[in-house]
Parts: structure tokens; C-alpha cells; sequence
């Protein structure tokens, strides 16, 4: 009952539900986008290939929220985004121009955002040109006589470009007009979104012949579950620290 008047006390606060309709709307934008297939594709391979959601493949997935196995427009995601702020990160410690910006304050920022961005349609680039070929690997290339093989990847490395930097432009909308920081929310929504169908897939894997039976099931359920309480403990536990001042004696004349 109190988180339900804690809801209830939010709600009527005008400047924070506008906030949180903006969010949920951005966020029903990108979920729809994550719907929509690159032009050409075979939305229905014929490979086994293509269903399988393990390994490096399924965990892009969860992390694109299914878009990546869809083929969607937003297949990427705002991965190649992250890709380039940890490396322009990495360059803030080892080079000194970007140095420098780090201690220009606001302007040094914001030419430092600019620069991730540009880093961060060459690596869409560089990621799309991997994703299309995998796509062909498992049989979900342009449909024949639809379009020629170089159109479909030209167009397609142009569209996922289009589609990071459309997500990339969701987050920083989030981060700007709603509530909380707009990459991790977008992370976040598309791991939520995959979850249910990654715990039916574990359950039914380990219930069959290749799994370990409903045991195993229980017991790894409960190690990630540990690890998630450790990791918010981690984050979240604070320590307390005594200030001691002395003593100041003031001399009035």
C-alpha cells in the first residue's frame, strides 16, 4: 500500500509525469523500432542457425532487446555508441588533446560529445559490415530478386547507421527531458524485454535431454540471483565515517 501512495504521490506532481509520459513515450518509439526489418531481408530463414539465441549472438540480442536476431533497423542498438564513448575515454588518460578538453569545462565536453558521436558512425559501420555478414551466414540475406547483393549491403550499413544514431538520439532526449540516464534505460528496457523469453528457453534447455533437470534449474536461478543482490549491495552500501573538528577558539577583543 505505501509504494501504491508513493505512485499516487508522483503522479500528481505535474513536472515529474510529464517527465515520465516523455520517457515511456520514447521508450514505446524505440520498442517499435526494434520491430521494424531491414528492407530486403528473409524475415523467415530456413536455416537452424538463425533460432539458435546462444552464445555471443544471443547475448547481443538480450542486450539489443531482440532486435538483433530480427534483423531490425535498430539491430545495433546504441552498442557501437558505447563502443565509442569507452574508447574516447580511453584516450582522455593516454592523449593529451583530449586531455586538455577533459579541462575545458562545459565547451571541452560538448566538442568531446561531437567526436563520439563521428567515432561512433565509423564504428557502425565497421560493426554493420560484421552483422551483415552474419546475417547471410545463417540464411537471412535480401530475398532473391528483390535487390542485388550490393545494393542490400549499402543500404543496410546506412539504415543501422541511421538506427544508432536515431536510438543514440532517444537516450540523450531521456537524459535531457525525462527521467534518469537514457542509455542505461534503453539497456535496461531491452533486457527486460528479452528476460522472460531467456528464462523459458533455460527452463525448457535444462528440462531436456542436454540439460541438468529442475535441480540445476533451482540452483543456478539462485547463484544469479546472489550475484545481483551482491552487485546492489556492492553499489549501493554505503559506510559512514565519523567527522571529528576541533576545537576553535575565537579571540574578541
Amino acid at each position: 500500500m505505501k509504494f501504491l501512495q508513493t505512485l499516487q504521490n508522483i503522479w500528481k506532481i505535474d513536472d515529474l509525469r510529464q517527465k515520465i509520459l516523455y520517457t515511456l513515450g520514447l521508450i514505446l518509439v524505440f520498442r517499435i523500432g526494434t520491430y521494424i526489418l531491414l528492407p530486403g531481408i528473409n524475415p523467415f530463414p530456413a536455416t537452424p542457425a538463425a533460432q539458435d539465441n546462444g552464445g555471443i549472438a544471443g547475448l547481443l540480442n538480450i542486450f539489443a532487446g531482440g532486435a538483433f536476431s530480427r534483423a531490425s533497423i535498430l539491430a545495433l542498438g546504441i552498442m557501437p555508441y558505447i563502443s565509442a564513448s569507452i574508447a574516447i575515454q580511453l584516450l582522455t588518460i593516454a592523449v593529451p588533446y583530449f586531455q586538455k578538453l577533459q579541462k575545458e569545462g562545459e565547451s571541452g565536453r560538448r566538442t568531446i560529445n561531437q567526436i563520439t558521436r563521428y567515432l561512433t558512425v565509423g564504428v557502425t559501420l565497421l560493426q554493420g559490415f560484421g552483422y551483415l555478414a552474419y546475417l547471410r551466414s545463417i540464411g537471412m540475406g535480401p530475398e532473391p530478386g528483390v535487390m542485388s547483393d550490393m545494393t542490400f549491403r549499402i543500404s543496410s550499413m546506412v539504415i543501422l547507421s541511421a538506427g544508432t544514431l536515431f536510438a543514440m538520439w532517444i537516450g540523450e532526449r531521456i537524459t535531457d527531458g525525462g527521467i534518469g540516464n537514457g542509455i542505461s534505460i534503453l539497456i535496461m528496457i531491452g533486457i527486460l524485454a528479452e528476460l522472460p523469453g531467456a528464462i523459458v528457453r533455460e527452463f525448457t534447455r535444462l528440462l531436456g535431454g542436454e540439460g541438468g533437470g529442475m535441480i540445476f534449474f533451482v540452483v543456478e536461478t539462485a547463484v544469479l540471483f546472489s550475484i545481483v543482490m551482491v552487485v546492489i549491495l556492492l553499489v549501493q552500501g554505503t559506510r559512514r565515517i565519523s567527522i571529528q573538528y576541533a576545537k576553535r577558539n575565537v579571540m574578541r577583543g
